[in-house]
């Protein structure tokens, strides 16, 4: 009886990792066939980036490649908080269309449904971080190869995490598109200001440094900024890990436990 209950858990599981292979294939072609979205999807970050980095070097006296060092990373972390914490619409839309019923339908393990659509969000991430490196490279911006690499595996971790709340949050709301919105919104922004991404938060008041202490995001800042320096044995960059495999687990325990109840 052991014997066959292993057997069968096997299957299960190998019948779930071929099903979410084939989400993800289904989720990754409308990038494939137009990549350009990639890129311009990059204006908003682009526009930070243009802005706010001259507006640092002017106000701390930091050289440009310095300001850039500081600054980038914490970009890159931007371009996963404002996508995938915003991809939750895309099946908020297949839901209102119904398209997501007729997945619901197919023969495909629940989960997979949900894990192949925040593996998706990998892709995206490490292109458009590449862009913004190889942009900000002419610049100064000379970051830690080995570093950079180990910098993208964590925003990718990150990303699935994001990506998957934000599909539990779609899940959620169903067709009140209204409420997506209006929580996402609400949640983004202060989490943005408060991760120290775009402005350091050493001069801030008390309360806000409290509770940027124990926001995740500000802790995979921290940890990218360590690994693009090459600093390996920073504190931060454990404690960056341990903030983005928590927010993965999370988000897709949260999202496979909401699209297992979906109807």
């Amino acid at each position: 009886m052991t014997a066959f209950t292993e057997s069968r858990r096997a299957v299960v599981a190998g019948n779930a990792a071929t099903d979410t292979g084939h989400v993800l294939t289904r989720e990754l072609r409308p990038i494939a066939r137009d990549p350009f979205t990639l890129i311009f999807s990059l204006v908003q970050p682009l526009v930070f980036l243009g802005l706010f980095a001259p507006l640092l070097i002017g106000q701390s006296g930091a050289s440009t490649a310095e300001t850039l060092a500081w600054f980038v990373p914490g970009t890159l972390v931007m371009i996963v908080l404002f996508g995938t914490g915003a991809t939750g619409s895309n099946l908020q839309y297949e839901m209102m269309t119904g398209s997501h019923e007729r997945t619901l339908v197919a023969p495909l393990a629940r989960s997979s449904l949900l894990v192949g659509r925040a593996l998706k969000e990998i892709a995206p991430i490490i292109v458009q971080s590449l862009v913004i490196v190889a942009i900000a490279w002419p610049f100064g911006f000379a970051p830690h190869l080995a570093g950079m690499l180990v910098g993208l595996v964590l925003l990718a971790v990150f990303g699935v995490g994001l990506g998957s709340l934000s599909y539990a949050l779609a899940l959620a709301t169903k067709d009140r598109e209204w409420l997506f919105w209006g929580v996402q919104q609400t949640l983004i922004f202060p989490l943005l200001i408060l991760s120290g991404m775009l402005l350091p938060l050493d001069a801030a008041p008390g309360w806000m440094r409290a509770v940027s202490a124990v926001n995740p995001i500000n802790w995979v800042v921290q940890a990218e900024r360590a690994l693009f320096a090459g600093q390996f044995g920073n504190t931060v960059v454990l404690w960056g890990i341990v903030s983005a495999l928590a927010l993965a687990a999370l988000g897709l325990w949260v999202g496979i436990r909401g699209i297992r109840r979906s109807n």
